[in-house]
């Protein structure tokens, strides 16, 4: 049978150790070709480039993967890896392993996640995959076993159209996780705030700060999940229509 295609990316930049890792993962599954941002690229979300050009090359880099290089964001690389990269569709897009969390309202503002979103929208299952450590040393093994499981059992179950998974590890040893969790995303906000600050010349400047205040203590939300040493995944739509409200937005919208 003929491997399943795996396009995989991420915004940390080609060269990150979470993508090096999930490279290495995803190469014992299938054909792997990498397109990914040749910059970090985090808290991007779902941008494009618009006003300037976009450029691709291919990049030798350890392992049997094709690695390429594109000075885009998260939603570019795969936008070009669709148009000009890959010989066919790929089976499934792959993003990550982000360094730190992409769970609860981070979702929003993830280009780890944007680029799975990107994924989904082209009809394609999606994964995004995130590990509660933002070091550059972090131990991405610990979570090998689960995360080509996960890939797998999407591969053999097709996802419904219009869904992506995401997926964040905690920060444990493999030893200590507990396991898997369905989980919806948590109600929580960053609460924000801008340091105002003074350079050498005299000019204002902000520095963006402020604390994850989570407001979801229940038992199927990401964070709980997260917090006693699950893996959480939460099944995203990109379908952002309330459907719940149209019917009262109509009687409220009702103009004579």
């Amino acid at each position: 049978m003929e491997k399943p295609l795996i396009l995989v990316t991420n915004d940390d930049g080609i060269t990150a150790p979470g993508i090096r890792n999930l490279v290495e993962f995803m190469n014992e599954i299938g054909e792997v070709i990498v397109v990914a941002p040749d910059s970090p690229q985090s808290g991007k979300g779902h941008a494009i480039t618009i006003n300037s050009t976009l450029s691709f090359e291919e990049v030798q880099l350890e392992g049997p993967q094709k690695d390429f290089s594109c000075s885009g964001t998260p939603v570019d690389c795969v936008k070009m890896a669709l148009d000009k990269i890959l010989p066919r569709r790929p089976d499934i897009v792959v993003s990550g392993i982000n360094h730190g969390a992409n769970s609860s309202i981070n979702v929003i503002y993830s280009g780890t996640m944007s680029a799975a979103v990107e994924g989904g929208v082209e009809g394609l299952p999606s994964i995004g995959f995130s590990l509660l450590d933002f070091s550059w040393e972090a131990d991405f093994t610990q979570a090998k076993e689960y995360i080509q499981n996960i890939v797998r059992k999407t591969l053999e179950n097709p996802m419904p159209k219009g869904v992506v998974l995401n997926v964040n590890i905690p920060k444990l040893p493999k030893e200590e996780i507990k396991g898997v969790k369905i989980c919806k995303q948590a109600n929580a906000k960053w609460e924000e705030s801008f340091d105002e600050r003074i350079n050498p010349h005299g000019k204002k400047y902000y520095w963006l700060s402020g604390y994850f205040n989570n407001m979801d203590e229940s038992e199927d939300a990401d964070e709980t999940a997260l917090a006693n040493g699950f893996i959480s995944i939460v099944p995203v739509k990109f379908d952002m229509t309330a459907y719940e409200y149209m019917n009262t937005l109509r009687e409220v919208m009702d103009f004579k």
